[in-house]
């Protein structure tokens, strides 16, 4: 049985976390990196691949979604400030990562900025950074969002005040994915939106995303799993390619036929790879 509990942080910010609990949870804990927008939710399919190989799950919504206090001008890197605040909460010292889509960055920045306590990360459709090197909006069927984010958090908000969902983001296999095994996702992010914090958690996540992040991926020392769909429309191939050449020793999964939610079929293999390299 899960638990939400509002957890207050040292620095006087509150973070909304969900928690399936410790009973059974003999090999360890995944903190899982919610996509953006979302409300912090655990969601169905990570948690049942990780109960069945004996994993707690703890999950968090970052600032500015449902309860969690925003923070202004937050990076990247403040993810793992405030995971580490949270686990050391609940008294967990050490930790599997897992982030899909907009968690990516977030459970990367953690194996960044905490190589002491992650043993292991894994992303799911992650963007690489905005950096000279990539061609970052490359092969975005709709990049409006981050190309305005590259210009500051008041151009995000001004364009989201205009903008729509695009249902070409997404191949016929994510919305097969979306209307069976992962339909939480797209329930967690239509519950963001109506929530009225989706709003603003997206912007600032996607501003965090366009500006630098505040962290040395250099720095990451534990195993790395970068998955990555051969057809997402929403973070391009070009990201997985440019993370597995960056992070250490970080292996990549080119899913064929996988776009942006489907790929996210990879979890339970995903948990085996990193169970198998702790």
């Amino acid at each position: 049985m899960s638990e939400r509990r509002q957890i207050a942080i040292p620095d006087g910010r509150v973070l909304d976390v969900a928690d399936t609990g410790d009973v059974a949870a003999a090999a360890g804990t995944v903190i899982w990196h919610n996509g953006s927008p979302h409300t912090g939710a655990l969601l169905d399919p990570v948690v049942a691949g990780c109960a069945a190989r004996g994993l707690r799950v703890v999950t968090y919504a970052r600032p500015s979604y449902r309860a969690s206090t925003p923070m202004p001008g937050r990076t990247v890197a403040d993810a793992a400030r405030d995971v580490a605040a949270i686990a050391d909460a609940l008294g967990i010292d050490r930790f599997f990562v897992l982030g899909a889509s907009g968690g990516g960055p977030h459970a990367l920045a953690c194996g960044a900025v905490l190589p002491d306590r992650v043993t292991g990360v894994a992303t799911f459709a992650s963007p690489a950074p905005d950096v000279p090197d990539i061609d970052w909006l490359a092969g975005m069927h709709a990049p409006g969002a981050l190309e305005a984010a590259r210009n500051g958090r008041a151009s995000r908000a001004t364009f989201a005040e205009t903008d729509t969902f695009d249902e070409g983001i997404f191949t016929a296999g994510d919305w097969a994915a979306l209307s069976g095994e992962w339909e939480a996702v797209g329930r967690d992010a239509g519950a963001a939106e109506a929530d009225g914090t989706g709003r603003d958690g997206l912007i600032d996540d996607d501003v965090a995303f366009a500006q630098p992040w505040g962290l040395d991926l250099d720095a990451i020392r534990c195993p790395v799993l970068i998955v990555q769909g051969s057809d997402d429309r929403v973070i391009p191939r070009q990201h997985g390619a440019w993370l597995e050449e960056r992070v250490p020793g970080a292996e990549l999964w080119l899913r064929e036929g996988d776009g942006h939610v489907s790929v996210m079929n990879a979890i339970p293999a995903a948990l085996d790879w990193l169970l198998a390299r702790r």
